[in-house]
């Protein structure tokens, strides 16, 4: 019904109810079911619109669906990846700044049709006093004045910092204050706000603080019972110089045949109870945030960091996989039980790194496990050639480290180091995700995996232009591209800047991994079956696996309603779950935007080298070597007219032949910063006086091109 419904609006764009059901000659109830499910799905999909009298397709030279960009008092600039209309102020409902819109095109003034979704419901800003009385000023200029529902409810002070949430999109917008944060120019402050704005929950409720005063902050002996006990067991913990909660541990032992790998993940499912205050509260965050100066839990504190810690020296209550390895890396056998341990040392990445170059100072500081640490060094050596063989995608993405001062302000970006500790845990992790994904699959248990698609044939056909652009062999089935050729062709190419350009697209034809009730792999990893399970203090996904298995593989739970009720349940949460994780990632883009802009404020002016990352109709975007990007916009190249090349990413000069392209080095100039919105602007060197003068407009659209595992 899909594509008959595609092929009937490509040649009839628009058509009523009536009209569709008469040339397709649908009769019966449940044809006609099926013809209202498929247009729903149309409509989900954005490929049709509903105004209530016909469905009208939606096709790109008509229509252009993108995000708002209010850009002055008069119109508003609506956004994609490849193509920016604007549209005039009094054809535009009542859409705002970051909607995502329809806009139809026409030659009399564009116009938008349809919201699909608001993009801004929280707004930070400042209150201050003016004659007529107390005015709120936004962080980022909305060409609004704002009516505030609700000031006498708040005792206001000059220049507070202020979240005000949008109750009618009018204009004048009309908010409501819904929290004062403390002096503007207080540290730490900014960020609260930006995270305010981007929907983080930061403070827990009153029901779920007293929950958590009445969970024991010791192991009971009570607490034993049907576990085994490996506080025998030589167990560390490795982490980050700062980190603050400890998921996880290993255990390493040499046998026979091989390896025993013991990985213990903290029992958090144990103090979680299903459907508690605490729970709700976990499940409506979904994820911990992590950013520059803070962490927003998951859970509170007093467990993310205190009990549910695998802290040294104190007996923590555990799952463990336990897997049999062979000498080649691979896993025989496994076994996932309820356990408590006692970490022996709180080792950091930088000190086993340190340690794995034979730092004789750590050597006497690790003495104690010393020997497990280097025979895991080996066994992660075996785990990573399996990694290899199966063709698991190695993207060498960055990063960015950014140093705050005591008053909040950045003063160094660089690059996150990665050594091979790190690596050496990710493998451990991974290798025990796998097991316990093949487990529940096995079974067919509910369960919440980690998923990740195949690319979109579209996009993997652009990789196949750019690799011929670069006279680089590409024998790859665009409608069947496997992993592991991906990895081969990266692998294959020698020419430095080749290599670089291509593997950047690579790395954007991948879909973003997600949450899903059904096993369908991980295309990325190379993997048939995964999951995540090792991280269940900031991850509401590892604690549904937790307890899952708690309940179908420790308990043998047999109840077929209690089943059927978890699998309904698990497809719910899947899809909450990847909805927190997508907020996360953005509100940490979003500071890491607006710290990044603070820092280069200083540094309008300055000249800089980077890379080309992404190329539009509208300009490209230049990323330093400190990860920190910017946009040189089209309109500021004055030597020649420039025409942009879809099929190769490519901006080329009418009259010199010029090109800009991705992965191109380049020479450029920090020309202007808008600090709220987290937006940097680069001029060319050749171009520099005059795109000093421009003022930018132009959201940046690529932020990051990482995404999680």
């Amino acid at each position: 019904m899909h594509q008959e419904l595609t092929k009937l609006f490509q040649e009839t764009p628009k058509l009523s109810l009536k009209k569709i059901e008469e040339k397709l000659q649908l009769h019966t109830t449940e044809q006609l079911k099926e013809l209202r499910e498929a247009l729903l799905r149309l409509e989900e999909e954005k490929k049709i619109l509903n105004d209530h009298a016909n469905y009208i397709w939606i096709d790109n030279d008509n229509y252009l669906i993108g995000r708002v960009k209010d850009v002055s008092k008069f119109e508003l600039a609506v956004i994609n990846p490849n193509e920016k209309v604007y549209v005039p102020k009094s054809n535009a409902q009542d859409a705002f700044e970051r909607d995502e819109v329809l806009v139809r095109k026409r030659k009399n003034g564009n116009q938008i049709v349809h919201i699909f979704s608001r993009g801004i419901k929280n707004i930070t800003g400042n209150f201050y006093r003016s004659k007529e009385g107390w005015k709120f000023r936004s962080d980022i200029d909305l060409h609004t004045t704002f009516k505030v529902s609700n000031l006498k409810q708040f005792s206001l002070s000059n220049n507070v910092k202020a979240v005000v949430e949008i109750v009618n999109y009018t204009r004048p917008l009309e908010v409501k204050i819904t929290r004062l944060i403390g002096p503007a120019n207080q540290a730490g402050v900014d960020v609260t706000a930006l995270l305010y704005e981007n929907d983080i929950r930061q403070e827990f409720p009153d029901e779920v603080i007293e929950e958590v005063l009445n969970v024991n902050d010791h192991v009971t002996s009570e607490e034993l019972k049907g576990r085994k006990d490996f506080r025998n067991l030589p167990t560390v913990t490795i982490d980050g110089d700062d980190s603050k909660d400890f998921d996880d541990a290993i255990t390493v032992e040499k046998t026979k045949t091989g390896y025993r790998l013991y990985v213990h993940i903290a029992d958090v499912s144990h103090y979680v109870k299903e459907n508690s205050p605490l729970d709700q509260e976990a499940f409506l965050r979904g994820t911990s945030v992590y950013v520059v100066d803070r962490c927003v839990p998951m859970l509170p504190f007093e467990l993310s960091n205190g009990i549910c810690s695998l802290n040294p020296d104190v007996d923590r209550l555990t799952l463990s996989c336990v897997m049999d390895i062979d000498q080649n890396g691979k896993v025989v056998k496994y076994e996932i039980v309820p356990s408590i341990i006692h970490s022996d040392h709180r080792c950091t990445y930088n000190k086993v790194n340190r340690l794995l170059q034979k730092d004789s100072e750590i050597e006497e500081e690790y003495a104690n496990v010393k020997d497990m640490l280097l025979d895991y060094e080996q066994l992660s050596k075996l785990l990573m050639k399996q990694t290899e063989l199966r063709g698991s995608i190695n993207f060498s993405t960055k990063e960015p480290k950014i140093t705050l001062n005591k008053k909040g302000i950045p003063v160094d970006v660089s690059v996150k180091e990665r050594g091979y500790a790190e690596q050496m845990i990710e493998e451990a992790m991974i290798l025990a995700n796998v097991c316990v994904a093949n487990y529940l699959n096995q079974y067919k248990l509910p369960a919440v995996y980690r998923v990740h698609e195949k690319p979109d044939p579209e996009k993997v056909e652009t990789l196949y232009q750019i690799a011929k652009v670069f006279n680089v062999p590409f024998e790859i089935s665009v409608n069947d591209v496997h992993a592991k050729e991906i990895e081969q062709f990266l692998s294959s190419i020698d020419d430095e800047t080749a290599h670089e350009v291509l593997s950047l697209i690579a790395l954007r034809t991948m879909q973003k991994a997600r949450y899903d009730a059904d096993c369908i792999g991980h295309f990325g990893l190379a993997l048939d079956e995964y999951c995540h399970f090792t991280s269940p203090i900031r991850r509401y996904s590892d604690l549904v696996v937790h307890r899952m298995l708690r309940r179908y593989c420790f308990n043998q739970n047999k109840d077929k309603k209690q089943l059927e009720k978890d699998h309904l349940k698990v497809r719910k949460q899947a899809q909450h779950i990847s909805e927190k994780e997508k907020d996360a990632v953005n509100a940490e883009r979003t500071v890491n935007d607006f710290k990044m802009a603070q820092y280069m404020e200083k540094r309008i002016g300055k000249k800089f080298v980077g890379t080309i990352i992404s190329v539009m109709k509208f300009g490209f975007f230049v990323e330093l070597d400190n990860t920190i990007e910017g946009l040189v916009p089209m309109h500021t190249l004055m030597d020649d007219y420039y025409i942009y090349d879809e099929g190769t990413l490519t901006l080329i000069g009418e009259n010199t032949g010029k090109k800009f392209q991705i992965g191109q080095k380049i020479n450029v100039l920090c020309t202007d910063v808008d600090v709220a919105k987290g937006q940097v602007t680069f001029g060319i060197e050749q171009n520099s006086t005059r795109a000093a003068k421009e003022v930018p407009f132009e959201k940046k659209f690529i932020k990051s091109y990482k995404e999680r595992a």
